[in-house]
């Protein structure tokens, strides 16, 4: 089907270009097998086939390079990557593509059957400074010691598909004084004392990096009392810390359950993360979608590099509540539209949809979570996704008309 684009179409300049493919790309989607992940979740909800039986730990839809989605593209499938690449005005938009070099984000089934490590985004500023750092430095990306592998940053909002356990911001701060205080360490006494006389946001940064920094037989010490308090005071914040041992023994990422917001979302809730913000997710399945970046500092529960100086350069050290981590969905014509405060993407629900009208103002992906999900443009073009498939929509669209018995997943910016 040929769609003759042209500059009356906001933000696209075509002029006069024919592009010889449709306006609904049904996408294939890379599934990452990290160590972490879930067997059964992808099976069970979206009936996607796990022969090998291993951990299916996240599917990735957009065009990141380490798991860019496939999308028929004049008769072929070809990656999403390039796709955009054939003209990115016409794809996303003349607006995202002056600003982008692709997709500004990535959107994401993620399947915890394990902990993930403790971690910190940094903010734009930081990661454009700390990218050009390493750069210059000559620090290969791939390096176990590389902190910032692009200058962007990383804010995520994530959608529970089911009951999903995370740690989100730092708690009170007279919260987090009575847990040690409580825990009555004697390596971490001298440490929480001095927090004590100082229960403000200093106190807290001084604090959060002299536990990181323990090490040796310190670390091993005020661990072995972590534990022991653990099981002889039974609580579900105990039980929860016990849980996360016997997957990272003797990892000094125990002690954050005491120091940050520990929450399960129940299915349909949903989070913002906040670049410069420490959080872990620990169990379940949910949507994320986030900032096109891979730049992770981490602060514990994990093998891999702990640069404990830069993490806490780039985290702001204020309390957070419960009631700030939650989104309220703004309702509209059945569909759910969740607020962040960036940019690089929206998120909505789109519930029951029935020939509902969307508007297209950029590139768009449609995901089916309960059942297919049935699409028509005004050019006559139909197109049914089946439930845990994805769809591209480029911002040539302009408009399309949806309909589904469930709920539908539209990430888009």
């Amino acid at each position: 089907m040929s769609i003759l684009l042209s500059s009356t179409i906001e933000d696209a300049t075509l002029d006069k270009t024919v592009l010889n493919h449709a306006v609904f790309l049904p996408m294939e989607n890379v599934i990452q097998s990290y160590p972490w992940g879930s067997k059964s979740s992808l099976s069970e909800l979206f009936n996607i086939a796990n022969t090998n039986r291993e951990p299916q730990a996240e599917l990735w839809m957009g065009s990141h390079p380490n798991g860019c989605s496939m999308v028929g593209f004049n008769s072929e499938q070809r990656d999403l990557a390039s796709v955009i690449d054939f003209n990115s005005s016409a794809m996303l938009g003349a607006r995202v593509a002056a600003q982008s070099a692709g997709l500004p984000f990535l959107f994401k089934v993620l399947c915890a059957e394990n902990a993930l490590s403790i971690q910190v985004h940094p903010s734009k500023e930081r990661a454009q400074l700390g990218f050009a750092e390493e750069e210059e430095k000559g620090i290969p990306l791939d390096a176990f010691n590389r902190n910032y592998k692009d200058p962007n940053h990383k804010p995520e909002l994530v959608y529970a598909l089911t009951p999903y356990t995370a740690m989100n911001g730092f708690r009170h701060i007279p919260e987090i004084i009575q847990l040690f205080e409580r825990l009555d360490s004697k390596v971490l006494k001298p440490l929480v004392d001095d927090f004590a006389k100082m229960p403000n946001s200093q106190g807290l940064r001084n604090f959060f990096e002299q536990v990181l920094s323990l090490g040796g037989d310190v670390k091993d010490a005020a661990i072995q009392e972590l534990l022991k308090f653990t099981v002889d005071n039974d609580s579900p914040l105990n039980t929860q810390i016990q849980a996360l041992a016997n997957q990272y023994p003797n990892d000094i990422g125990l002690f954050a359950p005491f120091i940050l917001n520990v929450l399960t979302l129940e299915p349909g809730e949903a989070m913002y993360l906040d670049a410069e913000t420490p959080h872990a997710y620990i169990q379940g399945t949910a949507l994320e979608i986030m900032a096109n970046s891979d730049n992770v500092l981490r602060a514990g529960l994990t093998n891999k590099y702990l640069d404990v100086e830069e993490l806490v350069s780039c985290t702001k050290f204020i309390e957070t509540s419960r009631d700030s981590i939650l989104l309220n969905p703004l309702h509209d014509q059945g569909m759910l539209h969740y607020p962040v405060p960036v940019e690089d993407f929206r998120f909505s629900i789109l519930m029951n949809p029935t020939e509902l009208h969307v508007d297209v103002e950029g590139a768009e992906i449609l995901f089916a979570l309960e059942a297919p999900i049935y699409l028509e443009h005004h050019n006559g073009e139909r197109c049914r996704i089946e439930k845990g498939r994805s769809v591209f929509i480029p911002a040539y669209t302009q408009k399309y008309e949806v309909s589904c018995c469930g709920r539908v997943a539209r990430a888009y910016y």
